[in-house]
């Protein structure tokens, strides 16, 4: 079993972010959207996600998202 540090992480850059929501629709396990419409990372991508999040990374329109994996120890 994995844990949580084994596990990619998503991450949004602000100053680029317009809050259209998309990745959250593509990703709604592990984005949820504020009150505002900006995107809130729920937790580490579960492995069985990693494909759906790597399309949400590629189908930011201001390419805001990122998929950071694990350091390696």
């Amino acid at each position: 079993m994995s844990s949580a540090h084994d596990r990619p992480t998503l991450r949004v850059d602000w100053p680029h972010c317009k809050a259209r929501g998309l990745c959250a629709e593509l990703l709604p396990e592990h984005i949820i959207l504020d009150e505002w419409g900006y995107p809130v990372i729920t937790g580490p991508v579960s492995r069985r996600a990693v494909k759906h999040a790597e399309e949400a990374v590629v189908s930011c329109p201001h390419q805001a998202l990122r998929l950071l994996e694990p350091a390696r120890r």
